[in-house]
């Protein structure tokens, strides 16, 4: 599926199973919300802190993925193209950071 495909299913999603996007700020809260689930799983995964209970049956693909789908939202609401959007940044990144990580000796 292309990231373009991707913001069509979801809004295709929305609009039929989901009745209307829940405004930009909800999104937001929303959004903030799913990357804290995908940061525990981690930090208990590849970090120092402990599982707990709860935690048995956390699948980090399923949270980043519910990371990707508000995300996507929040394009589709606000006009955004994520695919334009996604290779400007890296023509950015691209010109911006062209010596910076080789040149960086903590990366070495």
């Amino acid at each position: 599926m292309t990231i373009q495909e991707a913001q069509q299913t979801v809004d295709s999603w929305i609009k039929t199973t989901g009745v209307r996007y829940f405004n930009e700020l909800t999104n937001t809260a929303i959004l903030m919300e799913e990357v804290g689930e995908v940061a525990r799983i981690i930090s208990r995964k590849y970090g120092e802190q402990s599982y707990k209970k709860s935690d048995e049956n956390a699948d980090l693909g399923d949270e980043l993925a519910d990371v990707l789908f508000v995300l996507i939202c929040l394009a589709n609401q606000t006009g955004v193209d994520l695919t334009e959007s996604l290779h400007k940044n890296l023509e950015k990144k691209s010109i911006r950071d062209s010596d910076r990580h080789k040149n960086n000796e903590k990366l070495r």
